[in-house]
Formats: C-alpha cells, structure tokens, sequence
C-alpha cells in the first residue's frame, strides 16, 4: 500500500479492527518512510448479480430496490429501522449465498417474502399482494388462510 503522503510503498498495518458488522476491516497503517498514519478499509468484492425480469430483460442487482420493498411492507407497523437493515441483509446474504450469476426476480419476492413472514404478517401479506399481483378478494384469502394454518 503507498502511502498518500510521500507515496512510499512502505507502509506497515498498526492496527485492523471489523466495522459495518464484521463486513468490512478498517487498517490504521503506517509509513515507514514519513512515519504518517493513515487509515484504510478492505471490503469484499461480490460478483456481479443480474436480475431477469419478468419479460426477461435483465439488469443488475440493486440493494435499493429490496430495501424500499421492504420499507413500504412495513410502513406503519411495529417494526424498527433495525429490523428492516438486519431483514435485507438476511435477504441480501440468502441472494448471494444461492451461488448463481443471474437470478429471476421471481426467486428474490420468494426470498423476501420468507423473510417477511416471520418478521410481521401484515408486511408479508402486503408484499405478497403487489408480488403476487392478487386479482380479486379470493386470491387475498387464499394467502391469509395460509399464514393462519
């Protein structure tokens, strides 16, 4: 690592301590030229994730977009901004952990919903509604009974 300083590449890590959850590492290091401290942080480089859409077009994965999901889910109910993070990070690690390069957006409202349900039934039921694009009050009623068995 060069130092910004003196642009020195002998630098030396004095200290390394997990931040944002143990998801990334923050190094304080040293010069050993200018004898400067300066602070680094070492994340994890994912893969590219590509989302097929419902025509099939495809695009590519974006946080925001399962984090406004699931804060309109939620909206007006007793759960917590905390909640909400630690919910997409399940969902987010549950992508991930699936090992594929390209996922339908279909699996991603499954993996959200299995997430929701535990954390409050009103949210998965809203969620599950605009996914499952409910036609009528019968389809409603079908996911209710579901959840109450």
């Amino acid at each position: 690592m060069r130092c910004p300083f003196c642009n020195q590449e002998n630098t030396r890590v004095v200290d390394s301590r997990p931040v944002e959850e143990n998801n990334s590492i923050r190094r304080r290091r040293l010069c050993d030229a200018c004898a400067r401290r300066f602070t680094t942080y070492e994340k994890v480089e994912t893969i590219p994730l590509i989302i097929i859409k419902k025509d099939m077009s495809r695009e590519q994965y974006d946080r925001t977009k399962i984090e406004n999901g699931v804060l309109r889910a939620c909206h007006k109910r007793p759960v917590s901004a905390d909640q909400v993070d630690d919910a997409v990070d399940a969902i987010e690690t549950t992508i991930f952990n699936e090992g594929e390069r390209e996922i339908p957006s279909s699996r991603i409202g499954e993996i959200v919903m299995e997430h929701l349900k535990p954390l409050d039934g009103v949210a998965y039921v809203r969620f599950a509604s605009v996914y499952r694009e409910f036609k009528d009050i019968n389809t409603f009623m079908d996911e209710l009974k579901k959840i109450l068995e």
